[in-house]
This record gives structure tokens, sequence and C-alpha cells, in this order.
């Protein structure tokens, strides 16, 4: 492995004296998860920051809190009522793993040790790190997306980013300029001088407290770090959701499977991707076969033609969803119960039951417009 020099320019403070005194004057003290600063707190917000930045958090956090102020509150909570204050926020499975350490700690306890961070669901190694030194104010080396960046810009780190020897060569940086003392402080200056002076573009160089021996300002290499791999196009997936109504005019939600996208949360039923025909005329929408085929697993039978009536498109980390909703009347029978993976909704109801639903966002906009329309 390459090796990096850790010392500071002649007659320069280290970088991690530079970078704390930046952060006493200039970084961020009240964010919602730092007063009170306890592990449970810290926690939450070390999960939800994870590919999400502190703007959005914010609010999602506060309301996380006002509705699971303690530990035991979230793991007493049916995981529904989590899905849906998530709902909005992304990368569902950190809610899934979110509530299942929960339910751990409350068993076990809250760990206090790094390893025992790490031994729960959705706890990486960076966000271990991270709720070691913020909450406990320990020594740990945080790797986050900002903290790549400032380490492969300071040390002049030019291989990709993705390459696991780039990730080890930047951890060693990072571990080496992490200070003995102070480290709660520390762990937030980091992430506050990635976030909001050396960002992705534009970064404010003049304003950086660790700029004067920074590599890629010195040689101009600033907007080339971190370097990265050529990416690929991103792939477009098709999907046909169905609106499923009955004679009595109620529609079915289902519950997703765990896994997958948006997994966990109720949906409308998609059909199989085959079902997907973009040249298909407005109302025959897609593969009758597969449409049947879908319904069949209802006993449903179908009163009318399918009929687009929404779409959407929809981005994801490694692919665009293309997808549409088909509305398909279908007699009403004696299996239109509730159950844990089932839900017939009035459209009426609509306003009052989808703010305790985790629900996609594409699909709580359109039963929201849908709702509206129906004068609900």
């Amino acid at each position: 492995m390459q090796t990096y020099s850790m010392a500071a320019a002649p007659g320069l403070p280290a970088f991690s004296e530079r970078l704390l005194a930046w952060f006493d004057v200039h970084g961020r003290h009240n964010l919602p998860w730092q007063h009170p600063r306890t592990a449970y707190r810290v926690w939450v917000s070390e999960v939800m920051l994870q590919q999400t930045q502190v703007v959005t958090v914010i609010d999602y956090f506060n309301r996380f809190m006002a509705r699971f102020p303690k530990l035991d509150d979230l793991a007493a909570a049916p995981l529904d009522d989590v899905l849906a204050l998530w709902s909005g926020l992304g990368y569902y499975a950190r809610a899934r793993n979110l509530h299942a350490a929960a339910r751990v700690m409350a068993a076990q306890g809250i760990p206090d040790t790094l390893a025992h961070w790490l031994a729960l669901p959705g706890v990486g190694a960076s966000t271990a790190a991270a709720i070691m030194a913020q909450a406990f104010d320990a020594p740990a080396t945080i790797l986050d997306g900002n903290v790549k960046r400032v380490m492969a810009r300071h040390a002049g780190i030019e291989t990709p980013i993705e390459q696991a020897a780039t990730i080890q060569a930047l951890y060693y940086v990072a571990k080496r300029h992490t200070p003995s003392t102070r480290l709660a402080d520390y762990t937030q200056a980091i992430m506050d001088l990635g976030a909001t002076v050396c960002t992705r573009s534009q970064a404010n160089c003049a304003g950086c407290p660790v700029s004067q021996d920074c590599v890629a300002r010195v040689t101009d290499q600033v907007a080339l770090l971190p370097a990265r791999r050529a990416r690929k196009p991103i792939p477009t997936r098709q999907a046909v959701f169905l609106q499923l109504e009955d004679d009595a005019g109620r529609f079915m939600l289902i519950r997703r499977p765990p896994s997958g996208i948006w997994g966990g949360l109720w949906c409308l039923p998609e059909c199989p991707s085959k079902a997907f025909d973009e040249h298909a005329p407005s109302r025959s929408l897609g593969s009758v076969a597969a449409r049947e085929a879908m319904l069949s697993q209802w006993s449903f039978t179908a009163k009318s033609d399918a009929l687009q009536v929404a779409a959407f498109e929809h981005r994801f980390t490694h692919y665009q969803l293309r997808a549409r909703i088909e509305r398909v009347c279908v007699a009403t029978g004696d299996n239109r119960q509730d159950n844990q993976d089932i839900r017939w909704f009035y459209h009426d109801e609509l306003p009052h039951a989808l703010p305790g639903l985790g629900l996609p966002q594409p699909i709580a906009r359109f039963l929201i417009e849908y709702a509206a329309g129906k004068g609900g």
C-alpha cells in the first residue's frame, strides 16, 4: 500500500487543530441530534444520514423522535409505523434494519463498543465509528462520502475511489488525522467540511482551513478528485401497477415483500414486467395474459379492460423505473377481507389512512390525487 505523509507543511498546525479551530466558528452546532446527544439519537441520525443529506434528514428525524422519543418506543412499535414515518426518505432497508436493531438493543442494552455496534443490523464500519465518536467521544475513524472526498483531495489520492486499495489508503489517511481528544467535535467537523466547503462541485478552497497543504489544490486537481471509474449508463426498467376496484368502489393495497425495492411498504399490486408494452393502445395495455395470471392469484375476475390512469418515472440508485398505473374493475367476492398483507380502502378513507401507511412516494402521490379527484 502506498503511504502518505501526515505531517503538516512547515509552520502549519496539525490537520486536526486547523479543522477544529474552523469548526468552533463555522461548524454545525445546532443539529437536532446534538441536543441532547444520546447514543439512541445519534444512532437514529447516523442511519438516516446514510446516503442522505443533512438538510433532508432534519425534518424526518424530528418527526421520528416525536413519535419514538426512546429506544423502547421504537422497539415496541409495529414495523408499519416505522415505515410510515420513513416514507419518502428512501433506502427502506434502513428503516427495517433500524427497527430490528432497536428490538435487539431493547433486549440486550445499547452497545458501548465498536464491535457490538457492528453486530447490529444496518450498522456498517463508518456508521459504527460515527456513533462511537459522537455519542461516546471515543477514538474512531469515520469514512463516509464526505470524508472520502476530503481525504482524497488533501492527500492527492488519484486511484478510483471504488477500488479496495483506494478505500484502504483513504482509511489510513483519515485515521492518522483523527486526534486523540475532542473526538465528537472532530467527527462532526470533518463531515461538515465535506458537506459545506469541500463539496463535490464548486469547492470553496478559499474558505477551507486545510487548503494550504492540500495536494489537490496545489496541483489544480480539485475538480478531478476523488477519481471515479467510468460509469455505465443507468438502465431503465418498466413496471405496471394495478388499481383494482371492486363493485363497492374499494381498491386494494398489498404489502410488498420484505426484500427488493420498496421492501415492506404498502403499494398497488405490481404486474410481472412482461406486462409492460409501451406501444400498446391506451385501453388495452400490456400483456392481457400476464395481467389475468396476476388477478387469478386472488381469484379475481376482471369486469373491464385495463385503462391507464397515471404514469411516472422514479430514479433509484442503479436504475430508472418507468411505470404506469392501470385501473381494472373486478367483481366483488367473498375474499375481500383485510389481512396482514392486503388492505381495501374507499377513496374517502385515504386522507386519514395515508399518513399511517408506509408508501412509495410515487404511489402516495397518485393516491392523494385520486382521493382529491373523487372529492375525498
